[in-house]
Formats: structure tokens, sequence, C-alpha cells
């Protein structure tokens, strides 16, 4: 369970460094000119969600260094995993899958 989880945070805060990085230098998201379905749910918040590039960078990092905090069994790792799961839910279809299943592993499957 926790290589399943290290392999899809991995895998989740590279792409969202990247598409961070991405969208900042670009002015567009990697893939199709209209983002995923989160950038609906973002849009009727009424921020313009090519300017957004910063917090996905940050989140890329966040889920990095979660990562690199739970290989290395921190004492914060779980709670820090779980925070960042619910605080990621939000990015339709991908993050969001991804948020779930390692929210559900970090609550029944990871002893503290």
């Amino acid at each position: 369970m926790k290589y399943l989880i290290l392999g899809i945070s991995f895998l989740n805060g590279l792409w969202m460094l990247i598409d961070g990085i991405y969208v900042m230098a670009n002015g567009k998201y990697i893939g199709p000119e209209k983002p995923g379905p989160w950038a609906s749910v973002i849009s009727w918040t009424g921020v313009d969600v090519f300017k957004l590039g910063p917090l996905f960078v940050l989140f890329g990092i966040a889920w990095l260094v979660f990562v690199g905090a739970f290989f290395n069994d921190a004492t914060w790792a779980k709670s820090f995993g779980i925070a960042l799961s619910v605080l990621t839910l939000w990015y339709l279809p991908f993050g969001t899958l991804i948020s779930i299943v390692v929210l559900i592993a970090m609550v029944f499957f990871i002893k503290s």
C-alpha cells in the first residue's frame, strides 16, 4: 500500500509542478486548449484559471514533499498527506481520484 501511495502521489505532484510551470510560461495548460473539468469549477468563483500556475507549482511541490516525507516515515507525513489530499479534491478528475485513494489509504491502512 505504501508504494501505491508513493507512486500515485509522485505522479500527481510531478504533473502539477510541470503543468504549473508550463501554464506560467505559455499561458495555457499542457493538453487541449480548454482545461479539464476542474477549470469549470474554479471559474465559477470568477478566477482566471490560466493565472493559477503558481498554485499548481505549490501543490506540485507539496505533493513531492509529501512523497519524500512518507518514504522516510516522517512523523508528520500521514497528517500532511491527509490534509493535502483534502485540499486537492477540487482537481477533477485526475487529482480528485488520486486524492481519494491517498485519503482512504492514509485513514484506513496506514498506521501512525
